[in-house]
């Protein structure tokens, strides 16, 4: 690709405001030069819009579930929980083809790429024929994930998933289970196919369900396999604390203390959900060097809890966020409800930021460690306005409701807090620009492809 040249009035460097940046994109679709105070933009740069952030990771998806999103909203019994909610989403799991995944997959890519996200982390279990038979190419449903990633023009971290059993003490999966069905050395292939393949955007990790879905041996097997290999590492972990009381009784831990214990994690791995955890555990991930990953609209919507934000801010565990079950694409949203959960849970307001540490704005904090844990929890040595880092921007519209009049300074706080889900005015990948005035150029063909494929499930 051509080098660009984009000047800025205003970007987040160094996790903060600065005016007028000049950014140049090399011919790999970096950031070759990334630098405030250029008050006259040179001859052949690229005036943008408005005030320019970096994209943000998506941690945690399962794009399928996007098929799902707004079905399980209605009570049919006297109990509904996350249990009742993962029984009525294996209906669409068992459903699904290739070709409704890569459907679905691209709408939700766009949908994400509205909501400010650059790159997403697929927890990918979805593995098998509807009959729980082996594809051809064990890879056929990553693929379909990879060519929606593709068409919609985002980055991709495809984990493919351990998943061998219902519960700690079941011997195997549930008869609506068998698409999930992996070994250790099924998920090492799947990854290391996917790495093969040098697609561009698309790099690949390993992941584990969650410790009631595999058995310590199958661990040990894949984590024997990834060795000393630098690749993202995820695993649901005391999401519900049924699982955590279920930890307990066939382990004598909890699940945080136990993956800390047994497992030895380091900055590679990133412990999704972390809901129920106890300082003690706080204490033991930091000590690691691993992070977690939040999904607050998802963690609502299935009645989850509330984590301890408060304890892994304090304890500087590094926090990536998620948009999980896709009940909620913009990560601003999901910001915002990091925080509200926190203050209805303490009833206190800014409940995130730190003034005693220079921190003043809730925004800036969260936005930063999002910014910081989501670039780990995909594998990226660099994210962000950093020479280097692959050039990925959004560009905000300074004119919508709640950004107008507001002073440039404040111009984060207003995004996360006083804003309705606002779609940025244009988006970079790679340094291409993929929406314009908030819109993808393929927007109509995917949507339709997405309508035909959810009239069919």
């Amino acid at each position: 690709m051509p080098e660009a040249l984009l000047w800025a009035p205003q970007a987040w460097v160094g996790g903060g405001w600065q005016e007028a940046v000049l950014l140049r994109v090399d011919a790999l679709g970096r950031w070759a030069e990334v630098t405030p105070g250029v008050v006259t933009p040179p001859a052949g740069a690229t005036r943008l819009a408005g005030p320019v952030l970096p994209g943000l990771v998506d941690a945690h998806s399962h794009a399928f579930q996007r098929a799902f999103a707004g079905l399980a909203e209605r009570r049919d019994s006297e109990t509904d929980d996350f249990w009742s909610w993962r029984d009525r989403m294996y209906g669409v799991a068992l459903r699904i083809t290739p070709e409704q995944l890569r459907a679905v997959a691209a709408q939700l890519y766009v949908e994400l790429l509205r909501g400010g996200y650059t790159q997403v982390c697929e927890f990918h279990y979805l593995q098998h024929a509807p009959d729980g038979t082996r594809y051809a190419d064990p890879a056929t449903l990553g693929w379909a994930l990879a060519d929606a990633a593709a068409e919609a023009g985002i980055g991709l971290t495809v984990l493919p998933v351990l998943y061998e059993r219902a519960g700690f003490k079941q011997p195997g999966l549930r008869p609506d289970q068998r698409r999930f069905a992996t070994t250790a050395a099924g998920v090492l292939d799947l990854q290391r196919s996917v790495m093969a393949a040098h697609r561009p955007l698309v790099n690949a990790g390993v992941a584990i369900h969650s410790l009631r879905a595999a058995s310590p041996e199958a661990i040990s097997e894949l984590m024997r396999g990834v060795a000393d290999v630098d690749m993202p590492i995820h695993i649901h972990v005391a999401e519900q604390m049924q699982e955590v009381d279920d930890c307990v009784d066939a382990t004598g831990a909890r699940p945080i203390e136990w993956l800390c214990r047994e497992l030895w994690p380091d900055a590679r791995w990133q412990l999704v959900h972390a809901t129920h955890a106890v300082s003690a555990e706080i204490a033991a991930v930091a000590d690691s060097g691993a992070g977690i990953v939040l999904c607050p609209s998802t963690e609502a919507n299935l009645g989850d809890g509330l984590t301890d934000l408060v304890g892994w801010l304090a304890a500087q565990v590094p926090i990536a966020i998620g948009s999980d079950s896709q009940v909620g694409r913009n990560w601003a949203e999901e910001l915002r409800w990091l925080d509200y959960g926190q203050r209805l849970l303490r009833r206190e307001r800014n409940v995130s930021a730190a003034p005693q540490h220079g921190e003043p704005s809730t925004a800036a904090r969260l936005f930063n460690a999002a910014l910081a844990g989501g670039a780990h929890s995909a594998g990226q040595a660099l994210w962000g306005l950093v020479k280097g880092a692959r050039a990925d921007a959004l560009v905000l519209d300074p004119h919508v409701p709640g950004l107008l009049g507001v002073a440039p300074s404040h111009t984060l706080d207003a995004w996360v807090f006083a804003t309705d889900a606002p779609r940025p005015h244009t988006v970079y990948v790679a340094g291409q620009q993929v929406l314009t005035q908030g819109h993808h150029v393929d927007e109509a063909a995917i949507a339709q492809r997405f309508s035909e494929a959810m009239a069919a499930l």
